[in-house]
């Protein structure tokens, strides 16, 4: 059911603000409405910007709470934002899983098995491994949110979109003017080497401010989780180190994958000297076999030798995902490993993400399972399901499993 809703009903004042070309919004200034889930609202005309309206209103039983940004652009009329305190049956205090960096497009090969040059077509999806993280918590009823930026253009809008659609907080996204949308195209050749190439002189993701940091939801979250992309230039770094700062201050579990993708980086050693430059920081790392042997230069990935070279005094679990083969698990009392799900794999395109939103919805939930073995088990293993069902559709959000997916093919192993 859609419903419309006017200044008047909302029962607010409204107070006016300057015009600001600076927002957060799931649909650019053109659209007549925004939508967040089955909940409408349309666009009101206006010569004046409006600011700090909230409402309550009540449908189906479900008392919905949210907060207004409503902006004046230029000729388009006024542009209402609403955020609903429970979604999908999610509690508005259920604790809080923040993914900070990129969001992007992937195109994906319609044919496998070959190489980028030789792909006659390509398939657009939504990507990037912070978002594809807070999109998977949210699929599998957790609560999550996404902190990045994205280009003023129609690939960037698409992507807020996917974020509300998902029940993601987009409170933290951005868009820039300056700079589009980051492209990447990434295919699995038949020899099993993936290939990446990527569209961002700079993209909107590098573009990311401190000042444009929204502190008081970085403060919220009980897990804070980055990747290394947004390591590699400034402005984006200095807003990542700020906010691990403030996230840690808040008390926030620190998740770490680094995600390695070496053509983004000058060079390798610019990019071990910077995923290792914030590595003793984390309470979670998940790696992978290949970087295992780049971050230890030529460690065996599958030693636990290797892998303990990466611990750290402070670092609580660290997981290495190896495909199908399952994952291995260390901390500081306990190692061991959980074979995988084994499922007919079209595309591994975000089946590491899946991995890690499995096992932070877990964690997020309860993170004193890490001192437990059966039990952290038990979520590696959801976790393993989560990456298996990632592999059997091209692209990563779009081959992202709801819980009842992952519940569904565990009792079937």
């Amino acid at each position: 059911m859609e419903m419309s809703i006017t200044g008047s009903e909302l029962g607010t004042s409204f107070a006016c603000s300057p015009q600001t070309s600076s927002f957060s919004a799931s649909t650019p200034p053109s659209s007549s409405k925004i939508r967040n889930g089955d909940f409408s609202l349309k666009s009101m005309r206006s010569k004046s910007s409006l600011s700090g309206i909230t409402f309550r209103k009540t449908k189906d039983a479900d008392s919905l709470g949210a907060s207004q940004n409503i902006l004046n652009h230029s000729g388009a009329g006024v542009l209402v934002k609403a955020s609903a305190s429970e979604q999908n049956g999610v509690p508005e205090d259920s604790p809080l899983v923040i993914c900070f960096g990129e969001m992007l497009i992937d195109f994906v090969p319609t044919v496998a098995g070959l190489s980028l040059a030789d792909a006659p077509a390509f398939k657009k999806a939504p990507g990037g491994a912070p978002a594809n993280v807070a999109v998977g918590i949210a699929r599998l009823g957790g609560k999550s949110a996404f902190i990045g930026k994205v280009g003023d253009d129609e690939f960037g809008y698409m992507l807020a979109d996917i974020l509300k659609k998902n029940n993601v907080d987009d409170g933290g996204m951005l868009f820039d003017k300056g700079a589009r949308t980051a492209l990447a195209f990434v295919t699995l050749r038949a020899d099993g080497e993936r290939e990446f190439m990527f569209f961002r002189n700079p993209s909107a993701d590098m573009l990311l401010k401190e000042s444009e940091l929204n502190v008081d939801l970085i403060k919220k979250s009980k897990i804070f989780h980055y990747g290394s992309i947004s390591l590699i230039t400034d402005p984006c770094r200095s807003s990542h180190l700020a906010a691990m700062k403030i996230a840690k201050a808040a008390g926030a579990i620190l998740s770490y994958d680094p995600n390695l993708r070496l053509p983004l980086w000058p060079s390798a050693e610019a990019a071990r000297d910077g995923i290792l430059s914030i590595w003793n920081e984390a309470d979670i790392i998940k790696i992978s076999e290949e970087e295992i042997t780049f971050l230890t230069q030529g460690g065996d990935p599958y030693s636990d030798e290797s892998a303990l070279k990466l611990m750290h005094p402070n670092l609580k679990l660290l997981l290495v995902t190896e495909g199908q083969a399952g994952c291995r698990y260390y901390t500081k009392e306990f190692k061991g490993r959980v074979p995988g799900v084994k499922v007919e794999a079209i595309d591994t395109t975000g089946a590491g993400d899946a991995f890690v939103a499995g096992i932070l919805s877990q964690l997020v939930k309860d993170f004193s399972l890490i001192k437990d073995e059966a039990r952290l088990k038990e979520a590696l293993k959801f976790a393993n399901a989560c990456g298996a069902i990632a592999t059997t559709e091209r692209g990563a959000i779009p081959a992202l499993p709801d819980k009842k997916t992952v519940l569904e093919i565990l009792r079937k192993h």
